[in-house]
């Protein structure tokens, strides 16, 4: 017999099957703010990885800054959606990804819808925004893991193992391609899938 948590969301009373997630509970729910996403998609796992879909939760007098897309409800919960501590830190994230991505149209047209025009930060010119949401579908969905996110801190980035080409396990099945928030990944000739290129190579050309 399924299980049902009561809580609190911008004001609304809520009632959620137990194991559901904050985003879930929230989706299309009369009164309650929109939650952006960027590496949530219900075809793979949940990961966290952007925090665009960040909410505040208050336990008594105490709260805190959680990702949506992981933090499952609990009886009691009081959730704000666009709380003051909610907005700055998805301006900052937004103001990050603006910087990296400058020419990508979700990620300036999320940009504009939280207020932000121009980053502070120096324009790089990638398409990725490292969601992962491509290595995920490979793995999850089709089982073959050719590609993964690879490196730490500023360069992280998705690739084949060693840099080369996709393994011939890659089926071509364009799955990455059309999970992609960023439209990062395409397809080429003979359905072989072309990752974004790795900027380590780029630099070096």
């Amino acid at each position: 017999m399924a299980k049902f948590v009561n809580l609190t969301i911008d004001g609304q009373k809520v009632r959620a099957h137990e194991g559901q997630t904050i985003l879930e509970a929230a989706k299309n729910r009369p009164g309650i703010g929109e939650i952006p996403v960027l590496c949530d998609n219900k075809n793979v796992a949940p990961y966290g990885a952007c925090r665009i879909c960040s909410v505040e939760i208050k336990h008594g007098n105490h709260s805190r800054l959680v990702a949506s897309c992981l933090y499952p409800v609990e009886e009691g919960l009081d959730v704000q959606t666009n709380s003051e501590r909610v907005l700055k830190l998805r301006k900052g994230i937004i103001e990050l990804l603006l910087a990296r991505c400058p020419n990508v149209e979700v990620i300036k047209n999320m940009a504009a819808g939280l207020g932000v025009t121009k980053p502070r930060f120096e324009a790089e010119d990638s398409e990725c925004i490292l969601c992962g949401l491509c290595v995920r579908v490979c793995a999850e969905v089709t089982g073959n893991k050719v590609m993964s996110l690879v490196n730490r801190g500023v360069d992280r980035e998705v690739a084949a193992p060693f840099y080369e080409e996709l393994p011939k396990k890659c089926i071509g099945c364009g799955d990455c391609m059309y999970i992609c928030p960023t439209k990062a990944i395409r397809m080429g000739p003979d359905n072989k899938v072309i990752l974004p290129r790795p900027k380590s190579l780029a630099a070096a050309k």
